[in-house]
């Protein structure tokens, strides 16, 4: 199998974009955005295709929309009694955008696909150093906020009686999530990106409770979903995605069963 330089590169991107989410991921769960990261991900959609219309790269198309977005759909947080209301709005909204630029580019409908369900398999070498250099960023930014972001995250009460800037730690982490979307795009595509967002991290809380151990379990499901994923997709040539999503699926509910297992003995 890595006889083949794109099998290479596909192991190599999506080892990366693994990590990413599943670090992100956690904080996603804990902080209750998983909705949010669904969102981003349709959000991301009309970017990746408005990035197709004006001749930019679906990635950096991605990136923009994204990033301008997530902290104007993030703020909708505060109205929690209209959040969900909105977003729903505001994700019916850039699902038509996406499908207007589309139709507007003169692309063929392979674009399409390759933006919702992804193309990890035909990724150059160009891409794997963007990817990685937006995967590195991620990291580098939750190294630097680790321990703010991490109360906040987990104890927010705590973290606003005690003097800490949350509104900045919010946007910090919008941004990242923002970025993690648009990275994780590349291998399950905007339509199922929220799943490396939201299910490994979700898995690791019904398996550990500190949170090096969340953080932990959280990219080692994620690894293994992509890993397993790929190397499927490589010997049945059917999609990435489903391997992925199936595989995450199965852990979530397996997680769940021992949470429920442990608390009945």
């Amino acid at each position: 199998m890595f006889e083949y330089e794109f099998m290479r590169q596909a192991f190599i991107a999506s080892t990366f974009i693994a990590i990413t989410a599943g670090i992100v991921g956690v904080f996603v769960v804990s902080r209750n955005m998983s909705f949010l990261s669904h969102t981003l991900s349709e959000i991301g959609f009309a970017g990746a295709s408005f990035g197709i219309l004006v001749g930019i790269s679906p990635l950096a198309g991605m990136i923009l929309f994204t990033l301008v977005s997530s902290v104007a759909v993030g703020s909708l947080s505060s109205e929690s009694s209209r959040r969900e209301a909105s977003i729903s709005a505001i994700s019916s909204l850039f699902i038509g955008l996406g499908i207007l630029f589309l139709s507007l580019s003169s692309e063929s409908s392979s674009y399409a696909t390759n933006i919702l369900f992804g193309s990890i398999v035909g990724i150059s070498a160009k891409e794997v150093q963007q990817l990685l250099i937006l995967a590195l960023f991620v990291i580098f930014i939750f190294v630097i906020f680790y321990k703010p972001l991490t109360f906040d995250s987990f104890d927010h009460i705590g973290a606003q009686a005690s003097g800490l800037k949350t509104r900045l730690l919010s946007i910090a982490f919008l941004v990242t999530l923002a970025l993690s979307v648009s990275i994780g795009a590349q291998i399950v595509g905007s339509l199922l990106v929220f799943v490396l967002l939201t299910l490994p991290g979700a898995t690791a809380k019904y398996l550990v409770h500190s949170i090096p151990k969340l953080i932990m379990v959280s990219v080692g499901l994620s690894l293994a979903g992509v890993w397993l994923g790929l190397y499927l997709a490589f010997i049945t040539n059917w999609p990435v995605t489903f391997f992925i999503s199936a595989f995450e699926v199965i852990a979530y509910f397996l997680g769940l069963t021992y949470k429920n297992w442990k608390l009945n003995h």
